[in-house]
């Protein structure tokens, strides 16, 4: 089998530990150099490829690829960008199969959420469409936790753990001021549809730390009357409450509570902003004073308190995906399979592009409490393992020491394109 190149790159929002399959990709990928050449890097994204602005990786060295594993953010950098179908803008693909004719590009390997499996489903089907023979590996990577098929998703992990410390954190902050001050604490946390990371905020409290939360789900309509009686009883008994609520929290009319009428560029309503809703709600309702919160980039940047089973499992992907693709497969996603909660076992699946593609995966119901204000046990023996363990970066002066990427640019060898 003759060598060919590959091509990588990040997309959608990034996480504390996208750059750890960053790092599988790249570290796998030299050891099979008798069928991967150089792995191109797209800056920002899939626009790196469509306008030839790719990075020479093999121009850093094995120590820098190694960092990535402790580096959050992107390391390539990461873009927002869906690629409508052939039939709407044949141009962009055969975009595509120019640049990876110029660059004997075999290999496609796009690290993402739901909108990047779209594109790489996409982008596989190069091969039997425009004739270009091309393996495209989606690599998964979403904060939201709501990727279908695979148990849990590189990213969350990570951000579970940050959002349930911060919030025992700042529990026990409003806590020992309640006799005189703030009274309910809310913190609003990513989430549109799904409400993974909110259910993260539940494990904050535990049999041995008690602590009165109340979460707010996407899943769960918002009921206004219900939610001040749960937080008033909380106050009365505890001196005062959590809320942690997802920017995707609906009301009984369907619209977010956060929409601003903005809109991101997947078409999607840019949220954010519900944190002050609610807490105007509780002041309204229930004339406590109060203060709020949000995680926003704070959340999926953390990589000093990332979750060491994220990261193995981050790692882990960008591993198998290059181990898949040398293997002869086209259109798949590695995923993660749960194979016993205690002791935690998982092991490395595979699942089919066209099962993955535009497909969320929401809570479960049986994870959320009757009341619909908190996390059932089953829910808490599913989030539990994907915390565990602490995998902190090298230290330099008191900060992280993280690596920055030369990111050499490669030698272009087309005329420009406009996206």
């Amino acid at each position: 089998m003759a060598t060919k190149n590959a091509f990588y790159a990040q997309s959608g929002g990034v996480t504390a530990v996208i750059n750890a399959s960053a790092a599988g990709v790249l570290e796998t990928a030299r050891q099979h150099a008798d069928k991967i050449g150089t792995v191109y890097a797209g800056r920002n994204g899939i626009i790196g490829a469509l306008t030839e602005d790719l990075i020479d990786t093999n121009a850093e060295s094995a120590a820098a690829i190694a960092a990535l594993r402790y580096t959050p953010s992107g390391a390539f950098g990461s873009c927002r960008y869906k690629l409508k179908s052939l039939e709407q803008n044949r141009r962009e693909y055969e975009r595509l199969i120019e640049i990876f004719k110029a660059h004997n590009i075999g290999y496609f390997f796009y690290n993402g959420g739901g909108d990047s499996a779209d594109t790489c489903l996409k982008v596989s089907q190069l091969s039997s469409t425009l004739g270009y023979p091309l393996q495209a590996i989606h690599v998964p990577k979403t904060v939201d936790n709501d990727l279908p098929i695979t148990d849990c998703c590189p990213g969350f992990g990570s951000v579970a753990k940050y959002i349930a410390v911060s919030t025992r954190e700042a529990s026990f902050d409003v806590a020992s001021m309640a006799k005189t001050s703030t009274k309910v604490f809310v913190l609003e946390v990513m989430g549109r549809h799904a409400g993974w990371i909110a259910a993260a905020g539940g494990l904050a409290s535990s049999p041995d730390c008690e602590i009165p939360i109340v979460i707010l789900f996407p899943e769960v309509t918002f009921d206004k009357e219900k939610f001040l009686a749960k937080v008033d009883r909380y106050v009365k008994e505890y001196g005062y409450c959590s809320v942690v609520v997802s920017e995707g929290v609906k009301g009984a009319d369907g619209n977010f509570l956060s929409d601003q009428g903005l809109r991101d560029a997947f078409g999607h309503a840019q949220l954010g902003g519900v944190a002050p809703v609610v807490a105007n709600i509780v002041k309204d309702g229930l004339g406590l004073k109060y203060h709020w919160g949000v995680a926003d980039y704070l959340q999926r940047a953390a990589r000093h308190i990332a979750s060491k089973t994220d990261v193995d499992q981050a790692y882990a992907m960008g591993k198998a995906a290059v181990e898949y693709a040398v293997a002869g497969h086209n259109s798949i996603m590695p995923t993660i399979v749960r194979e016993s909660n205690a002791p935690y076992k998982w092991s490395v699946g595979m699942a089919q592009l066209s099962n993955v593609a535009n497909v969320e995966k929401m809570m479960p119901a049986e994870y959320i409490s009757e009341d619909g204000f908190g996390i059932s046990q089953s829910c808490r023996e599913y989030l539990a393992p994907l915390i565990e363990g602490e995998d902190y970066p090298p230290y330099k002066n008191g900060l992280p020491d993280y690596v920055r990427l030369k990111n050499v640019a490669v030698p272009k060898k087309l005329s420009e394109f406009k996206i």
